[in-house]
């Protein structure tokens, strides 16, 4: 992997960690079309660090108050949301790993995401501001599905959210805050790997990663601020045509074109 394609990697992580347009699922796409022989789970995991940037930036004053009082509302709605991923990558780890190895579903996960999306921009929460416990819970099994590459974290939370009755903008800022317990649970997981011998830190190169690292969390940014928009003005359904299209051009490809895959 070299410097411009960890750049265009990082940049494309940024904006569709946040945009709901599955960050996995298109990193594993680039990865085919550039022809990437290299760890793409122990990168993504580094470049999920570089979109925790964006969030401390935007929710600081959110993230403050739940250091000061970490026994409070918030921290358990976010540990019912984060508890059904949890319990799903310990159970099936393996599975997924193996999605991402063979790719075979990702067109499957773009067209899901593109159904998600489209159902969502219909969707109009109650104005619910304050979520309760099993609305949390609710949002947690549904970004458990998300595992699975080409399926969006952001998109699956913002529409478990919304079809509990959530108010947009709640359930945006509900996403993007459960976005921090499930990064630093996969870099657990990661340095697990590391210490274990499983994954082998001799293939790293530090200039590439350092790069999309960086990429990664000033395109963050921008799609944070970006998405926060769009959510409000229900414009999800443009990302829902453009999904539809991916997965059915990924598809066709596996198919019986087979050029990338």
């Amino acid at each position: 992997m070299n410097l411009i394609q960890a750049i265009i990697l990082g940049v494309i992580q940024g904006f569709a960690e946040f945009l709901p347009i599955s960050s996995s699922g298109h990193l594993l796409l680039l990865q085919n079309i550039f022809g990437i022989e290299y760890n793409l789970l122990t990168f993504s995991v580094i470049l999920h660090v570089g979109t925790l940037i964006p969030v401390f930036i935007v929710y600081f004053s959110e993230i403050i108050k739940l250091v000061k009082n970490p026994f409070q509302k918030t921290t358990f709605l976010l540990f019912l949301g984060t508890a059904p991923t949890v319990l799903i990558v310990l159970l099936f780890g393996d599975v997924i790993d193996s999605m991402f190895n063979y790719a075979n579903f990702l067109g499957i996960g773009f067209i899901v995401t593109a159904i998600l999306l489209f159902i969502t921009d219909r969707t109009e929460g109650s104005g619910k501001e304050d979520i309760s416990y099993k609305d949390a819970l609710f949002v947690g099994f549904v970004q458990a599905i998300a595992v699975t590459p080409g399926i969006s974290r952001s998109g699956s939370t913002i529409a478990g959210a919304l079809s509990r009755g959530v108010d947009r903008k709640a359930a945006a800022q509900f996403t993007f805050l459960l976005s921090i317990p499930a990064v630093l649970g996969a870099i657990v997981l990661e340095l697990r790997d590391i210490l274990t011998g499983t994954t082998d830190i001799s293939t790293f190169e530090v200039v590439p990663m350092t790069a999309g690292f960086l990429a990664s969390a000033i395109s963050g940014y921008l799609a944070i601020k970006i998405m926060l928009k769009i959510i409000v003005m229900s414009k999800l359904r443009y990302f829902s045509y453009y999904m539809f299209v991916v997965g059915g051009l990924i598809i066709i490809d596996q198919s019986f074109t087979n050029i990338f895959f």
